[in-house]
């Protein structure tokens, strides 16, 4: 039977233990996510896993490859584990963590910088506000015209609403 395990890598070769593990036919799985670095200067989207140097994998350990084998693989360091045998994981930890990269792939996007936003929820409802940037993960940075002057506020993300263009 198939069972699901934790793998900890060597240092900067995740990518590599996968591909390895994927040639003996071991069914590999690592969650990453978008995170705005600055890269040369400049601000980019760069994907990272999201536990580094962890690889989650599935294969029945009686009919092959065994644990040796999988441990002994270019890019593995060990397995995790309880005492002296492998952890196993639950199936429902995989599938929880595979549902949330659904969720990450349907999420809309946020507006671009410059875009004209309405504001649906705060103290700011219903006001036309220009979106500068994000402000970390669940907020974001806009312009809004308060009193004929622009001032820069920070609000919920859920609450913007982009404004189609007619």
């Amino acid at each position: 039977m198939k069972y699901w395990y934790l793998l900890y890598c060597k240092r900067q070769e995740q990518a590599r233990a996968k591909l390895h593990l994927e040639n003996q036919g071991v069914e590999c799985y690592y969650p990453d996510m978008l995170v705005e670095k600055i890269v040369r200067g400049k601000k980019e989207l760069v994907t990272e896993a999201l536990f580094p140097g962890y690889i989650f994998i599935q294969f029945d350990p009686d009919l092959g490859p065994s644990f040796t084998t999988i441990r002994s693989t270019r890019g593995v360091a060990d397995f995790v584990r309880c005492g002296l045998l492998p952890q196993k994981v639950d199936q429902r930890i995989i599938d929880s963590l595979k549902q949330m990269d659904e969720l990450k792939e349907c999420r809309s996007q946020l507006p671009n910088k410059g875009d004209i936003v309405t504001l649906t929820q705060s103290e700011y409802k219903d006001l036309k506000a220009i979106y500068l940037e994000p402000d970390g993960e669940r907020r974001s940075f806009l312009l809004v015209n308060i009193l004929n002057k622009l001032v820069k506020v920070s609000v919920d993300n859920s609450s913007l609403d982009t404004d189609s263009p007619s």
